[in-house]
């Protein structure tokens, strides 16, 4: 028989949905059994996870080949990238001097309901000083900094699951049974 060409595309990017489907669990985990309430820009970064897990699952389950694989990998990219964004917007606030940022503003949830979406949009990345405090840190790195990490790998896994090189497949070979 002759081989089969599998591409390596579904596993990574059945890999990166998992990867965004246990930092959205920690964040629940953080929230719930930690008690740290997200701040506007925080809940920003999750949609951006969100996003991604989302296209990455879409992108493992319908399987496209050559260019519907790379509409997927650009996807990802531009989320990823937008993910970044939020994430290094929300360091640079928390390592502002303490008086330099407004004080804490209202909840995203109510933003929603008063502003439309462009200004709570505009409204939450100028960010305020609940975006500041710095309640958590593993290795010193505050959660932002590790979102910023995630966000930068799952988009080179992106990258690599939906642009793969002609070395990156796994060639089936069918053994025959003994009968």
């Amino acid at each position: 028989m002759a081989d089969e060409v599998v591409p390596m595309s579904r596993g990574l990017n059945l890999l990166g949905f998992l990867v965004c489907v246990g930092l959205l669990g920690y964040a629940w985990y953080a929230q719930v059994v930690l008690g740290l309430e997200p701040c506007p820009l925080c809940e920003f970064q999750r949609i951006g996870i969100g996003v991604l897990g989302l296209l990455f699952v879409l992108a493992a389950v319908h399987g496209p080949r050559r260019w519907g694989a790379r509409v997927y990998g650009v996807l990802l990219v531009l989320a990823a990238l937008a993910t970044i964004g939020v994430a290094a917007r929300h360091l640079w606030i928390e390592t502002r001097p303490p008086g330099t940022i407004a004080s804490c503003g209202a909840s995203l949830s109510y933003m929603l309901k008063i502003f439309p979406p462009g200004a709570v949009i505009r409204k939450v990345l100028t960010g305020s000083g609940e975006c500041a405090k710095v309640n958590w840190r593993l290795l010193g790195l505050s959660m932002p900094g590790w979102v910023l990490i995630a966000s930068a790998c799952l988009g080179v896994l992106a990258l690599l699951a939906n642009f793969p090189s002609r070395r990156a497949v796994v060639r089936r070979v069918d053994i025959p049974s003994r009968q």
